[in-house]
């Protein structure tokens, strides 16, 4: 008699049919997957790709400096005028002093001849003033000489007179009449002496204040003089006369620059910096360069605040040695060196970091067929390399190229090179 058997389990017999499904939900997800990430094929011929590494970084900037004069004086007018005539060139070499440009202004000729005019006349009182002085302190001179005189000879007559009273030679009331005189011109003496004294106070408080007078009005006349003679545009210093810009017959307006006056043995060198390193370049700072087969030095000695065109200015002065046979206007490539060498893991430098700003990039995948967008954190730059912060280990590989085209995607499939297609 059979008996019945007994059905196999549930999970014998829907396992197969369960693991088929769950196999092909994941092949369609993992599809899925790849189709929602953005992806741009290139040809791996067409990007420069470059490794991470860890050595020794060098933290400097390449900077190409300009042959400048050390110093410059300006040729400005201070009183304004039309040019007359222009005797030098542009470019030549003037001395110190030298006349270059004449300037004619006639409203001024006119307003310092009037002034020179009216300052003469003011002296001319001054003069008098001084003179009418002298006279009164001769006529107290005089008064106190005849009242002195006066007193002798009236003390000489009392002593003789004295002598006859006492002999009952002359009659008392003559000899009081004497005393009485002579003790006036003791009074007479007294109050001139004051009266002198008061007028001489008074003279020297008048004198000082005559010369203090005087001495301005001396000073007027010399500034007169001084802008007319300001008229003659003369070299303020010996170098090389540049920028002229001044022609027979133009009018030029006060405080107008008419060229400048370059020195001609003593240079520095100037220099347009990014303003990425606005915050990093520091007075005293060193440029390295080469010229010929020697090695040079400039010391950062000025920046300039102002950022035009995405860049600032510096100025540096050779520190040692000047290189010879120099010019004005001459390119240098230096090295601006910002800090020190220390140990730092390193990504080559390129275009990428324009397009990044350096806070992520496309790093190779190991299998070397991809890559793959990483936030990453990067720090200081050199030309060459690029300090790593966070984000990047050594050996690792990254686009290191521009990434205009595909800075929006999520993944870089890399292509064989055409050639070998």
């Amino acid at each position: 008699m059979d008996r019945p058997l007994a059905p196999p389990p549930a999970w014998r017999r829907y396992g197969p049919y369960a693991a088929a499904a769950l196999l092909v939900l994941g092949i369609a997800a993992w599809l899925l997957h790849g189709a929602a990430i953005s992806t741009y094929r290139v040809p791996v011929d067409q990007l420069t790709i470059g490794t991470v590494t860890r050595g020794q970084f060098e933290d400097y900037i390449a900077v190409r400096a300009t042959v400048a004069p050390l110093t410059t004086y300006y040729l400005t007018t201070e009183q304004g005028g039309t040019v007359k005539e222009v005797l030098a060139e542009d470019g030549a070499i003037v001395k110190a002093g030298q006349p270059l440009i004449g300037l004619s202004n006639t409203a001024l000729r006119l307003q310092v001849a009037s002034r020179e005019a009216d300052t003469a006349s003011q002296i001319n009182a001054i003069e008098n003033t001084k003179l009418q002085l002298e006279d009164t302190r001769f006529k107290y001179q005089s008064q106190l000489l005849d009242v002195q005189h006066q007193l002798a000879v009236l003390k000489s007559d009392l002593v003789r007179d004295k002598i006859l009273l006492d002999g009952h030679a002359i009659a008392p009331t003559l000899y009081a009449q004497e005393q009485e005189q002579y003790r006036y011109e003791l009074e007479l003496r007294d109050a001139t002496i004051a009266s002198r004294n008061t007028e001489q106070q008074v003279r020297t408080t008048q004198l000082a204040q005559l010369r203090k007078t005087l001495a301005s009005l001396n000073d007027s006349i010399a500034t007169a003089r001084a802008s007319l003679d300001a008229l003659a545009i003369r070299a303020p210093t010996a170098g090389q006369l540049t920028a002229l810009d001044a022609r027979v017959g133009q009018s030029k307006t006060p405080g107008a620059v008419l060229g400048q006056v370059d020195s001609l043995d003593r240079f520095k060198l100037t220099a347009q910096v990014d303003e990425f390193y606005i915050g990093r370049v520091a007075r005293g700072q060193t440029a390295v360069f080469s010229l010929g087969d020697r090695d040079f030095r400039a010391t950062v000695v000025k920046i300039y605040p102002q950022v035009s065109d995405g860049t600032f200015k510096v100025d540096l002065n050779f520190t040692g040695a000047v290189p010879q046979g120099i010019r004005v206007g001459q390119a240098i490539d230096t090295r601006l060196e910002l800090g020190g060498t220390a140990t730092a893991v390193m990504l080559p430098n390129g275009p990428f970091y324009q397009d990044t700003g350096g806070s992520w990039a496309f790093v190779v995948t190991p299998g070397g067929k991809d890559a793959v967008r990483r936030r990453i954190e990067l720090g200081r730059r050199n030309p060459e390399q690029i300090e790593v912060l966070q984000g990047l280990e050594p050996g690792e590989r990254v686009i290191v190229s521009s990434y205009q085209g595909f800075q929006r995607v999520e993944r870089v499939e890399l292509e064989k090179p055409n050639h070998q297609n």
